[in-house]
């Protein structure tokens, strides 16, 4: 079992943290607090201030200023950049610390957040940061009679609402190609995980970035969040999370007329032909559903499987998922933590049982394990009816569901039966085949013998249920932060 850093014992003991303002950390306006806690144990890891509307808009007040008056804005992009990669280096000399808190907070595996998490922030704010540098904010136009071209510059004060899951890779995900447009940022992370974002302000506090320009205000979805999501202060929002909420952030946008990005759930598929590696497919999608204790969105949890080789492939995925080891996430022989809380675990166990209700075949029971404290849950394979409320509906939790096909048309069927479109699979040895039904899915990613494949330079983002108003980690990302305006002279 690794053993908790001092500077984590420091930083957790100074209760409640508070918010990050203008520069400065402060208690909430109201004073009100709420308590993070230790997936794996249940034990309170620290007190938080909770922000509430008042800090909300002190936060974009700063963000504001900062954006007029700091000369972020205004500054060329290389000098940006500058910061942006004194930032990154900041990261990678705290790295051990920001694991350890994500793994504390989040419960996921030390080994993930090590050797995922934490480097796809750094990386993230190096890529944008470079990109910036590379950006044509002028490009001509080419027209009869006038001189004309479009000019880009930052929008303003972005604000961005960032889920539970992957608390430090999506918050890099999100406000690097907003600070490296030059653009000022308000973050409300979950109340469920927000100990890593914290620290982040430490470091971009000893990184230089000015007063203002990065504001983070913890606080409950109802008050901090959906005060963010109104504030007519806003140039932009971003929200990462369910659909249910996301159309209350795409309300809220609307009526402030501002453009909004949604990066919502998913109901992955995984297409699996007969022609695979069995033993091998098996074990990826295995790895995928148990990834984060199947707390991904993206990740495939509906697995299609030809019927030839279902009996096979079940029985291989089977003694696969067994073998996972479960434990705390700071133990390194931890495979798959528990999931984020007591909240999360009864979710993916109420599933479970009306899953089966409605007919589901257990193939793999899962469920609840009582051998160790905290909110742990076995991986489960459920198979049954396409109409089954567990292969209709996000579940967020180490649980597959399998069906099975005769022909390409029946398993695109069969993904298009959910109203999600965020990220599927083809899984054969014939790529020919394999790229012409990953073509024919409605979904913003489609992976081919592979599954939760992310690479900066190559768009994510969703369809349908799963999301609007643009990807990230793509050059269209760094695009979406910056607000283009005609500029035209007619000749003389």
């Amino acid at each position: 079992m690794a053993a908790v850093l001092p500077q984590i014992k420091k930083f957790l003991a100074d209760e409640p943290l508070r918010l990050y303002i203008g520069g400065k950390f402060v208690p909430a306006v109201a004073g009100g607090t709420f308590e993070t806690r230790d997936p794996g144990t249940g034990q309170v890891l620290s007190r938080v201030a909770a922000g509430e509307a008042a800090d909300i808009d002190a936060a974009v007040g700063a963000a504001q200023k900062a954006f007029d008056k700091s000369g972020w804005a205004s500054m060329p992009a290389n000098d940006r950049a500058v910061v942006l990669h004194r930032l990154a280096d900041k990261v990678d000399e705290h790295a051990d610390v920001l694991s350890q808190l994500e793994s504390l907070d989040v419960g996921k595996p030390l080994g993930q957040a090590a050797g995922f998490d934490v480097p796809s922030l750094s990386q993230a704010l190096r890529y944008f940061a470079d990109l910036a540098v590379q950006a044509r904010l002028r490009e001509p136009i080419a027209l009869r009679g006038l001189e004309a071209y479009t000019y880009r510059s930052a929008y303003g004060v972005c604000g961005f609402i960032i889920p539970w899951n992957f608390p430090l890779l999506l918050l890099g995900w999100n406000i690097a190609p907003a600070l490296a447009a030059g653009n000022t940022v308000v973050v409300k992370p979950a109340e469920d995980t927000p100990l890593s974002t914290l620290y982040f302000c430490h470091l971009a506090q000893m990184a230089g970035v000015p007063a203002g320009v990065m504001n983070v205000v913890p606080g409950f979805g109802s008050t901090a969040g959906a005060a963010l999501a109104a504030h007519s202060g806003l140039a932009r929002i971003a929200f990462t999370g369910s659909p249910e909420v996301g159309r209350m952030v795409a309300v809220a946008a609307a009526k402030n007329l501002i453009p909004c990005k949604l990066e919502l759930g998913g109901k992955g598929a995984a297409i699996v032909f007969d022609d695979v590696d069995i033993p091998q497919t098996a074990e990826k999608l295995a790895q995928a559903v148990t990834l984060n204790s199947g707390q991904v969105c993206c990740t495939a949890t509906r697995w299609i499987i030809h019927q030839r080789i279902y009996s096979q492939f079940v029985d291989a995925v089977k003694t696969k998922m067994l073998a996972v080891r479960l434990g705390y996430g700071l133990d390194p022989a931890t495979e798959m933590g528990p999931v984020v809380s007591e909240k999360q675990r009864s979710r993916v166990l109420g599933y479970l049982e009306k899953g089966q209700a409605q007919g589901a075949t257990a193939v793999l029971q899962g469920g609840a394990d009582s051998s160790l404290p905290g909110y742990f849950v076995k991986p489960a394979l459920l198979a049954g009816s396409p109409e089954n409320i567990c292969a209709r509906e996000e579940i967020f939790g180490p649980v597959a569901y399998l069906m099975k096909f005769s022909t390409p048309e029946e398993a695109i069927d069969l993904v298009h039966r959910s109203r999600y479109g965020l990220a599927n699979s083809v899984w054969s040895s014939d790529v020919t085949r394999a790229r012409k039904v990953a073509e024919s899915l409605v979904a913003g990613n489609s992976w081919i013998n592979a599954h939760n494949v992310f690479a900066y330079g190559l768009p994510y983002g969703g369809a349908n249920l799963s999301g609007f108003g643009g990807g990230v980690n793509s050059p269209e990302t760094l695009r979406d932060y910056l607000r283009p305006q005609s500029i035209v002279r007619p000749y003389d």
